[in-house]
């Protein structure tokens, strides 16, 4: 995956948004890209959890935890699921845990900040609806490009 957000930027510069948060990178991987699968939840990772044990066909969950840094919406055991069932990645507003196991796996994972606390389960929250966070408005079938420059939005493919 070699791309660059500032160069996919400068050459689409009519389609793309740009995510306007200070995502900090926690996943093996560093760059990555793929159209979206939205969930909207709050300190209750019981749908990111859901949407995880599906096939990810190497789409990219994006989470709107509402920036909450409260509780972790993903933790090792889950980012190794999701790395099992073929998801690429994950941008998460919110938190999430677990950072040294995080590193080792071959999943790029984006989130606002670290908390050691899990979540609770109420099997809250909604998937698949457009989720709107850091200025942007993000729909599921979206096309997300992140890498160590931030976040990019485009409504279709560019790379």
């Amino acid at each position: 995956m070699d791309f660059c957000t500032p160069d996919i930027a400068d050459e689409h510069p009519e389609v793309v948004q740009a995510v306007e948060l200070q995502f900090t990178s926690y996943g093996g991987l560093k760059r990555f890209y793929g159209p979206a699968v939205t969930v909207k939840c709050h300190e209750d990772n019981s749908l990111v959890r859901k949407v995880i044990a599906t096939p990810g066909q190497g789409r990219i969950i994006v989470v709107d935890g509402g920036g909450s840094l409260r509780r972790a919406l993903l933790g090792d055991v889950q980012g190794a699921a999701a790395v099992a069932n073929g998801w690429r990645g994950l941008v998460i507003h919110g938190a999430i845990r677990d950072v040294q196991a995080m590193a080792q796996l071959d999943l790029g994972v984006f989130a606002l900040g670290i908390v050691p606390l899990r979540t609770d389960k109420h099997g809250e929250g909604q998937s698949g609806i457009p989720v709107h966070f850091g200025g942007v408005n993000i729909n599921s079938g979206d096309w997300i490009y992140a890498d160590d420059n931030g976040v990019l939005l485009a409504d279709h493919k560019l790379i």
